[in-house]
Formats: C-alpha cells, sequence, structure tokens
C-alpha cells in the first residue's frame, strides 16, 4: 500500500483507529455497567499526586523565572542610576584648584570601584540564582513529560486488557449475541444435511468454536502482560519521584535564600561605601565653604597687621618670627588644618584627627625631608604645653593650608 505518511502505512493507520473504536467500545461498555472495569485505588492516588506534584513544579519554576526577570530588571534600573551617578560627579564643583587634588582623585577611583563592584555583584547574583535554582528545576521537570505519556499508555493497555478479558469471558460463556446468530442457521443446516454429514459439520463447529477460544486466550495473555510491564514499573516510579519533591524544594529554596544572603550582605557594604563616600564629599564642600571664611578673615587680620607693622621694630618682627615672644614655637612656618584622618606608623610620625590645626616647623636638616610630608606640631598641644619636642612628620596631602 501507498504511505500516509513517513513510517505510517496504511494498514498501520488502519489498526490504529480499530484499537481506538475498540477501546471506545469498551469504555462505553464500562460506563454502561455491562463490562468490568479494571480499577487500582492506590494507583489512581499514585497518579493524583503525581498530577499535583507536575502543577506545583510548573508553577515554581515559572515563578522562579519570573524571579530571575525582575532580578534582570532591577540590576538594570540600578546600572542606570549608577552610571547617571558617575556622570553628575565632577570634580570641579567642589573647586579643584583650591582643594587638594590627590584626595579628590582618591575619592574618585573609590566611587568608580564602588561602581564597578555593585554591577558586577548583580552579575553574579542573576547567575548563580540562574544556575542553581532555575536550572535545578529545569532538569527535575524533564522528566514529568515521559511518566505522563506511561501513565496514558498504562490507561490504554488497561483498557485493551479489559476489552481481551470481557471477549474471552463472552466466548467462555457462550453469551454473543453473534455466536447465536451463527449458531442457528448451522443447526437447519445440519438438519438438513445427509446422516453421514452431520458429524462433518459438527466437528467444523468445534474446531472453529476452539479456534476462536485460543486466539482470545492469546489476545488477553498479550494485553496482560503489556499492562502489567507498565503497571508495575509506574508503581516503582511514582512513589518515589513524590518522595523526591521535597529534597528538591529544599536544595531550590535553601539555594536561593544562601544566595540572596550572601547578595544583600555583599550589597550593604557597597551601600555603605557609596555613603562614606557622599559623606566625605559633603566634609569637602563644608571645609571648602570654611576655608573660603577663613581666607576673607586671615585677608582682613593681614591688613591689620600691615597698619599696626608700620609702629612694630625690625628687633620686634624678628622676635615674632623666631618665636622668642613664646606664642609661637621655634622655626615657625605656617598653620595647616587635617582634611583626614591619619594613624601614625612610626614614632616620628604625627597622629592626626580631621579638623585638628598643625602649626609647621622647618626641618632642622632641610635634606631630611621628603617630598610631601611636613614637621609640625598640634596647635592645641602648643597652647597647652609650649613644648615643641611633641612635633613630628605628617603626609601634606592629608592637611589644608590655612
Amino acid at each position: 500500500m501507498a504511505e500516509m505518511g513517513k513510517g505510517v502505512t496504511a494498514g498501520k493507520l488502519a489498526i490504529n483507529v480499530q484499537k481506538r473504536l475498540t477501546r471506545a467500545q469498551e469504555k462505553v461498555l464500562q460506563k454502561l455497567g455491562k463490562a468490568d472495569e479494571t480499577r487500582d485505588a492506590a494507583f489512581e492516588e499514585m497518579v493524583a499526586n503525581f498530577n499535583k506534584q507536575m502543577v506545583e513544579g510548573t508553577k515554581l519554576q515559572k515563578d522562579l523565572k519570573t524571579y530571575v526577570t525582575a532580578v534582570k530588571t532591577l540590576h538594570d534600573a540600578s546600572r542606570r542610576l549608577q552610571d547617571c551617578l558617575a556622570d553628575m560627579y565632577e570634580p570641579d564643583w567642589f573647586g579643584k584648584e583650591e582643594m587638594d587634588a590627590l584626595a579628590e582623585e582618591m575619592i574618585e577611583k573609590e566611587m568608580d570601584n564602588n561602581l564597578e563592584d555593585t554591577d558586577t555583584l548583580w552579575l553574579d547574583y542573576h547567575q548563580s540564582i540562574t544556575d542553581k535554582s532555575v536550572t535545578c528545576m529545569d532538569t527535575y521537570l524533564t522528566q514529568f513529560p515521559d511518566i505522563k505519556a506511561r501513565i496514558a499508555k498504562r490507561d490504554r493497555k488497561m483498557v485493551d486488557f479489559d476489552s481481551a478479558r470481557h471477549h474471552f469471558g463472552s466466548l467462555q460463556k457462550g453469551k454473543k449475541k453473534d455466536e447465536a446468530k451463527i449458531a442457528k442457521p448451522a443447526a437447519l443446516l445440519e438438519m438438513a444435511a445427509p446422516s453421514w454429514a452431520q458429524g462433518l459439520i459438527s466437528a467444523h463447529q468445534v474446531a472453529q468454536t476452539n479456534l476462536s477460544y485460543n486466539q482470545a486466550e492469546e489476545d488477553l495473555g498479550r494485553a496482560q502482560k503489556i499492562f502489567e510491564e507498565l503497571n508495575v514499573e509506574l508503581q516503582d516510579e511514582l512513589p518515589a519521584l513524590w518522595d523526591s519533591r521535597v529534597g528538591v524544594y529544599v536544595n531550590t529554596f535553601q539555594s536561593l535564600a544562601g544566595h540572596q544572603e550572601k547578595f544583600h550582605r555583599d550589597m550593604s557594604k557597597l551601600s555603605q561605601n557609596l555613603n562614606d563616600i557622599m559623606t566625605k564629599l559633603e566634609e569637602q564642600r563644608q571645609l571648602k565653604k570654611d576655608g573660603t571664611a577663613a581666607a576673607k578673615t586671615e585677608d582682613g587680620a593681614k591688613s591689620e597687621e600691615a597698619d599696626d607693622s608700620k609702629s612694630v621694630s625690625p628687633a620686634q618682627k624678628s622676635a615674632v618670627t623666631n618665636g622668642s615672644d613664646g606664642e609661637l614655637p621655634q622655626g615657625f612656618l605656617y598653620k595647616v588644618k587635617a582634611v583626614h584622618d591619619y594613624a601614625a606608623t612610626d614614632g616620628d610620625e604625627l597622629e592626626l584627627k580631621m579638623g585638628d590645626v598643625v602649626l609647621v616647623l622647618g626641618f632642622d636638616n632641610p635634606d631630611e625631608q621628603d617630598d610631601g610630608w611636613l614637621m609640625g606640631v598640634k596647635e592645641s598641644q602648643w597652647l597647652q604645653e609650649k613644648d615643641a619636642s611633641a612635633k613630628g612628620v605628617f603626609p601634606e596631602n592629608f592637611t589644608q593650608k590655612f
């Protein structure tokens, strides 16, 4: 015969149609109560659990993917916000010429690193929950379609088994209407036949009946074997699959919770870093304002000193410069104000707190001075003790000149 489709001939198609008709007929007879139906309450409970498990797993998979999409959306929004902050941050806002350039570069670098770390953290979080939670659920759900197809096949084979059993039982009891219709003409034929032929007719009827019984018995055995093989396999697999759901849910949510905890902990640190950066910027802005006010005051003081200097002798000026009047230490040059904390790392270094005023002194031996370092004593300590021996060196870029 010509092929009806790839791998399907007209003969196979006819067989399949016949099977469907037979199953439909058997289901009708079962619903009408004219045929017995195989029922397995325990297996039906397993199937109900399987369907419930598949629905729950599919919903969890969908919600996890929605969560991952939301994380990606939030990441994109966070990145745009960070890019906006990076574009808006300009050192010129705070007067780059008046402020220490190195301090500004440190803040800029710190902010850039903070934004890069934030972006990396989001990427790692998104990738982790995708690999560990979503992929786990995808793998878990791949086994359901095959089992669902085998359950459907088992149901079809159960109908085939019931149909074969019903047919064989009907032949054994001699209650089929078709046999009654055939038996009546055969009896009339036997009565009309000669006596020598009546034995042959009876033998032929017995042979036909035995052949039908044998064929029905073989069909019943074949249908029962196929059904029982599928039934045994599913009875082993379905309980194991049902028990596995707890472990899958535990692993999925433990992994998700662990990644969430790590992400929020690290993000909290980065958020604190960003807050510290903003605090430093505000401090610099405030110092700039204070510096401007101090400059105006110093200009006024210089003007007054210029007026007073006319009445001061050169000898007196010399005394103020070298500190002989006791108000300033010997070798005093100028004052600076600490704009950052500095922790001393050596015995000859001066420890600073932001806001400390330092009296800068000249080095006894100028060759000992390193680039970027100054010698001085805290003004508060000098005013209390008048002792210049408490002097020490400190980094110039941690201070601002008055």
